[in-house]
Order: structure tokens, then C-alpha cells, then sequence
């Protein structure tokens, strides 16, 4: 039988530019998210930090990692969200366990 579910992890950039109001409704939205999603959620926000290169000459950006264990589907589905959502610059998505 397969394994149903996995520990990920996921890391997003927020453009700083959103506002502190922006930054925190981006981080929370995904919380929720994940939260609704998956199970043993744990965020850290890295905050404000700058970035190795600029992105859009963008040049520093809010980072937030978020681990959590769910089955294969879900990381699917919030790369997509991340990926059309506005203000997020970048987010990578690690399975832990590979």
C-alpha cells in the first residue's frame, strides 16, 4: 500500500510593497490554508530579508515557511494558489521524506 501522507514544507516570498496590513493577510490566508489541508501545521515568518538577486527588481521580500503533513494532492493545489496569487514573489515546496 502506498503512503498517504508525507511532511512538506513550503516557503513563500512576499513583496514587501503589499504593506505590513498585505504581508500579514497573504501569511494568514495560507495558514488557514494549510490548516484546513493538512495536519501538524508549524509557521515561521523569517520576515523582512533581502533576496540573493533581484525578482522583478524586486529586491528584498517577506519570507514565511510553513511544515506540514498531508497526502499528495494538497502540495499540488498550493503551488498552483501561490503560484496566481498577487504579492507572492517566489515559493518552493519540499516533500521532506524523499
Amino acid at each position: 500500500m502506498a503512503k498517504v501522507t508525507a511532511n512538506y514544507e513550503v516557503v513563500f516570498i512576499i513583496d514587501p510593497a503589499q504593506g505590513e496590513e498585505g504581508v500579514a493577510a497573504l501569511t494568514e490566508k495560507f495558514k488557514a490554508l494549510v490548516e484546513q489541508n493538512a495536519s501538524e501545521v508549524v509557521v515561521e515568518e523569517w520576515g523582512k530579508r533581502k533576496l540573493a538577486y533581484a525578482i522583478n527588481y524586486i529586491t528584498e521580500g517577506y519570507y514565511v515557511l510553513i511544515s506540514f503533513t498531508s497526502g499528495p494532492e494538497f502540495p499540488r493545489e498550493l503551488d498552483r494558489i501561490l503560484g496566481i496569487t498577487d504579492g507572492i514573489i517566489r515559493s518552493m515546496i519540499v516533500c521532506k521524506d524523499e
